[in-house]
């Protein structure tokens, strides 16, 4: 068995803010990608005119938005926690890939905003 070595205050520090500034930073994307995608789709499921079927993809669409980048954050996590890592430094490749994968709903919503006409 390897030899537990006892972290810094700066190791722990580093990662602690290194968590915080990603989820932060993910929490913001999502909330604004989860924001305008929302009120698109709510528009649409009460729009006159629109059939049960886009209704439901519209619904369906949103709220894989706002969940996928969580569960993909939550299965880099468990799966760092059974290597046998602590939770802090676990969390550091969670919190990073939630960033990462928040990106790519804002990017759309960008394109969206860009190309719309």
């Amino acid at each position: 068995m390897e030899e537990l070595r006892k972290r810094t205050r700066a190791e722990r520090l580093t990662e602690g803010l290194t968590v915080a500034v990603a989820t932060v930073f993910a929490g913001v994307l999502l909330a604004g990608s989860a924001v305008v995608f929302g009120a698109t789709a709510w528009r649409l499921v009460t729009d006159t005119g629109t059939t049960a079927f886009s209704g439901l993809s519209a619904t369906v669409v949103f709220l894989a938005v706002v969940v996928l980048p969580v569960l993909v954050a939550r299965l880099v996590f468990r799966r760092s926690r059974r290597r046998g890592t602590e939770r802090l430094t676990a969390a550091v490749p969670a919190a990073l890939t939630l960033l990462g994968t928040s990106v790519v709903p804002f990017v759309a919503l960008c394109l969206i905003v860009v190309y719309a006409d």
